[in-house]
């Protein structure tokens, strides 16, 4: 495939992502033709991206397609090679973070953690409220060290809201759990884009993807191969699944424009 219809098949799916995000909530963060190496790796390629108030949008594509990059650079925890980051953001606490391995003080209780991150926002924060929100309420007296690899995440979720920020970013925030504890933390999710967050995460759960997502972002190779509401990418490629329609996504060379299979980044 030529480097034109590379280009052509990007602006395509960029033309439509900025269709269906023109229909969403007010943009408080914008990423706008980001690009990030590390040495002579590139990880992320001129993509440009809206994050919109009340809304869930969700990242996917394969492990290594530069999806936590991203959301550092949205998060304020890098600074892109090139590209610009703008919106509606005064501090860094006005984006909450969960990384995908939250780390706390192993000998804090949950009460106390998250005490300590409500130390660092301007207002008083409702500690037991926060707590209740993602259902750690009954273990606000349990110490970080004892609790299950769920309840951490939780708790890391729990975290990332403290203050009310208007952009939350999530990594992962659901791997490797149990369906009960997914559901809940996409649950939690919903509940805070439908109060005014704009949420981006990336995941890899799709059933929560499909279930909570009002925009999908599809990540390869560092560069967005589509974009759309999760029917409308299902509808694009004909698949009966979100799954299935990244596959096609991801293995049709015209829409990546990259050798398939090779992982070759340009």
């Amino acid at each position: 495939m030529t480097g034109d219809d590379s280009r052509n098949g990007k602006e395509v799916a960029d033309a439509q992502t900025a269709d269906d995000e023109a229909a969403s909530g007010d943009s408080v963060l914008t990423l706008e033709a980001v690009r990030q190496s590390f040495g002579d790796v590139s990880v992320l390629e001129g993509v440009s991206l809206d994050v919109r108030a009340e809304s869930v949008t969700c990242l996917l594509g394969p492990n290594g397609s530069g999806k936590s990059t991203l959301l550092s650079i949205a998060a304020g925890l890098r600074t892109p090679d090139e590209g610009t980051v703008t919106g509606e953001i005064d501090a860094a606490r006005d984006v909450g973070y969960l990384p995908q391995r939250p780390a706390f003080r192993p000998h804090f209780t949950v009460a106390e953690t998250i005490g300590f991150y409500g130390s660092l926002v301007p207002t008083p924060i409702d500690e037991a409220a926060t707590l209740e929100r993602v259902g750690l309420a009954a273990v606000a007296d349990r110490r970080v060290e004892h609790l299950s690899g769920g309840m951490v995440r939780l708790l890391g979720l729990a975290q990332a809201t403290v203050g009310s920020p208007p952009v939350v970013v999530l990594d992962e925030p659901a791997s490797g759990l149990d369906p009960q504890i997914r559901h809940r933390i996409a649950d939690v999710i919903a509940d805070l884009a439908a109060d005014g967050a704009a949420v981006l995460m990336a995941t890899h759960d799709l059933d929560a993807a499909e279930r909570i997502a009002d925009q999908v972002r599809i990540l390869d190779d560092g560069e967005f191969v589509a974009g759309g509401s999760p029917s409308e990418i299902q509808s694009e490629t004909a698949a009966e699944s979100l799954g299935g329609a990244i596959d096609a996504l991801i293995d049709r060379e015209d829409a990546i424009g990259v050798r398939a299979g090779t992982g070759d980044r340009r």
